[in-house]
């Protein structure tokens, strides 16, 4: 696939319909308020109309049993002409079951938006290796369904990504607080509660020298051990000048997890090809063990394979920690170390 050919979807506007989807964990029947209140922010936030996918709501046990019914449900949401967006209701850990049931002709010839993170991982490289452009974003249940209301951060990125065809620009890191913090959602009550907030310290850049551009690639570290060796895995070619972007689930795996995992993309000759690296903030691993997780990925690049040259940067507000900014895949961006920013250059959607 040549990465220069990657087709962007056409944009939303207010007004559009926007299907809601269950790929992997079954999670609005566990927690339908919590669904409810996604569904709601985001139709209220953005002037769109939210439908389910005939097997969205099903119980979470029928979905874990029947992968294809999931499959069936992308299929339908790519193919109705009526919705011009398909979203994640929550993650999960098995959408890689569901890889080998999807037509990648079916997204080829009807390139739509797609948004979602950590499990939804697999369908982002479904869509790349159909050759269309998807987003690293928010789900319902984790992102629009934010306890006391939206997050702004959150909200701007959405609405510049996947509404205005302009160049995202220069995307200026969350200067208002962070949070990791679980307000059980077995517990409607929690709904209205606003979560607490850390301080917030930038953008992390940890070593380069120059300024580097390439198409982003990547997602959940976990996630993306399932891929390697399925033919959904990017090939050497398509690797080649990417930035990637890596962030680790709400498990908070070790550092040495990660060291392993990296260690696997220099093997295999990865990290070479890359031009940079950016990492989204850990979740529930502690504020005294965040810079371990800078360390682990430098040590991996830096002193084992001696890319002292490739840009990291670290402490990014993507993935499991909000709010969470849009990361578009296969669209160009740039890092700058010399003026410590990070810009995308190209538009996400089209006309």
């Amino acid at each position: 696939m040549d990465i220069s050919g990657m087709v962007k979807p056409p944009k939303l506007q207010r007004g559009d319909t926007v299907a809601a989807i269950s790929l992997s964990w079954g999670g609005p029947s566990v927690f339908p308020h919590r669904y409810q209140a996604g569904k709601k922010q985001l139709e209220e936030a953005f002037g769109l109309k939210v439908v389910e996918t005939p097997h969205a709501l099903s119980p979470a046990a029928e979905l874990a049993a029947k992968p294809e019914w999931r499959a069936e449900d992308l299929v339908w949401a790519f193919e109705n002409p009526d919705v011009k967006a398909i979203i994640a209701t929550i993650g999960g850990d098995d959408s890689i079951r569901i890889a080998s049931l999807i037509d990648p002709d079916i997204l080829k010839k009807n390139p739509k938006i797609f948004m979602g993170y950590s499990d939804s991982t697999i369908t982002h490289l479904q869509c790349f290796q159909a050759g269309l452009v998807s987003i690293y974003g928010p789900s319902f249940m984790a992102g629009f369904a934010e306890n006391g209301g939206l997050f702004e951060y959150m909200k701007n990125s959405v609405h510049r990504t996947l509404f205005q065809t302009t160049p995202l620009g220069t995307i200026k890191a969350n200067g208002d607080g962070w949070t990791d913090a679980f307000l059980d959602w077995a517990d409607p009550t929690n709904q209205s509660l606003k979560r607490p907030l850390k301080q917030t310290t930038g953008y992390r850049f940890l070593q380069g020298d120059r300024k580097v551009s390439g198409h982003l690639m990547g997602g959940c570290v976990e996630v993306l051990e399932m891929a390697k060796g399925t033919s959904l895995w990017p090939n050497k070619q398509q690797w080649k000048n990417a930035i990637l972007f890596l962030e680790t689930s709400e498990e908070g795996p070790s550092q040495s997890y990660v060291i392993r995992c990296l260690r696997n993309y220099a093997a295999t000759g990865i990290l070479q090809e890359l031009s940079g690296i950016l990492i989204g903030r850990p979740a529930n691993v502690g504020e005294d063990k965040l810079l371990q997780y800078d360390e682990a990925v430098q040590h991996v690049v830096n002193i084992e394979c001696g890319l002292s040259g490739v840009p990291i940067v670290t402490q990014m507000d993507f993935g499991h920690t909000d709010p969470m900014m849009c990361m578009p895949y296969g669209v160009q961006a740039e890092i700058d170390p010399s003026t410590k920013t990070f810009s995308i250059v190209e538009s996400v959607v089209s006309e």
